[in-house]
């Protein structure tokens, strides 16, 4: 009788020893980590696309800030032998987790670096989540500024209203590590990484990656397509000039920002292009012609933009920004 009783406790130890090793697995394959613990589910479709043998990204949806519960601006990561580099971290914190849950669908290696474009509230705010696992972050300069202006508070205290329960009094800027004044180059596991500093041109400082030997180049917001820039003070004269320098990259793919990615590059600056072209044109022909911004605005014929997703939210507000730089040149 004492034998079977210990056959039978016996066998209850491994039962219940498999049973914990198959739920530890499935906590793993779910994206199991303390740094992602606490934040407000969020409902969003994520797909996580496979670019090249070792690089995929996430694409958000085309809309204003807060659409698509903030969704609205791509991600990508990259999978070495030697750990995962995430480029650019979504929106909000919960949308970072839903980021690294898609990372563990691919690979159980752990994120090292985070690499970001720049310092803008639909990039960055998923930052704090990777920074808790203890990655690295790459950021061009220029977020100095971005860091260290009232924007930046102001635009959190705002998105803490508009993308409640996912952005709330937990959510923060997290700095970089590393502050990038000149062009980079690192390697993890059997993969290189070309970090190209492209100055203020969509925001205070914009970075662009090149994977290689897979030639996949991360532009951040330099280029948007399916969808109206958000220009805000932008350097629109130099975002211009590294488009045009763009057009000779010899790349296998190109994620944009904003919308899908390219097999051919030149197509898909095309969009942004035009559009930047288009403001600057029409804005500097009025202020060379002492036109007022309200009649200025009315009289320029915006068909070819106005069907596209954001127009209504961003185009005016654009316009005026380029108007003011326009103004500001044509006195240096």
């Amino acid at each position: 009788m004492r034998r079977s009783t210990q056959k039978f406790f016996s066998a209850a130890t491994l039962i219940a020893g498999f049973l914990l090793a198959l739920a530890n697995c499935a906590a793993a394959d779910s994206g199991s980590n303390p740094a992602i613990a606490g934040y407000a589910p969020v409902s969003v479709e994520m797909q996580a696309v496979k670019v090249s043998p070792h690089v995929y990204f996430v694409q958000g949806k085309a809309g204003a800030a807060t659409d698509n519960k903030g969704f609205i601006s791509n991600a990508g990561f990259v999978v070495t032998s030697k750990g995962v580099v995430v480029f650019d971290a979504l929106g909000t914190p919960s949308l970072a987790v839903e980021l690294y849950k898609k990372i563990r669908e691919v690979t159980s290696q752990p994120v090292k670096i985070v690499v970001m474009s720049h310092y803008h509230a639909d990039h960055v705010y998923g930052l704090q989540v990777f920074k808790d696992m203890g990655a690295e972050i790459y950021a061009p300069a220029g977020a100095i500024d971005y860091l260290s202006s009232a924007t930046s508070d102001n635009l959190l205290a705002q998105r803490r209203k508009d993308l409640k329960p996912w952005i709330d009094a937990r959510t923060h800027l997290v700095p970089a590590d590393h502050y990038l004044k000149d062009d980079t180059e690192f390697s993890l596991g059997d993969m290189t990484f070309k970090l190209s500093l492209l100055g203020s041109a969509h925001s205070e400082g914009d970075m662009a990656m090149l994977v290689e030997p897979d030639q996949v180049l991360f532009t951040g917001d330099i280029i948007f397509e399916g969808r109206i820039p958000f220009i805000g003070e932008s350097n629109t004269r130099n975002w211009l000039l590294q488009l045009e320098k763009l057009k000779s990259a010899k790349v296998s793919a190109l994620i944009p920002g904003h919308g899908p990615m390219a097999r051919n590059p030149n197509k898909l600056i095309a969009s942004t292009h035009r559009y930047l072209s288009y403001l600057r044109e029409q804005m500097g022909q009025a202020v060379k012609n002492w036109i007022g911004f309200d009649q200025a605005y009315d009289q320029v014929d915006w068909s070819e933009f106005e069907f596209q997703p954001a127009f209504m939210e961003a185009n005016r507000r654009n316009a005026y920004n380029v108007y003011l730089a326009m103004e500001k040149e044509s006195f240096d």
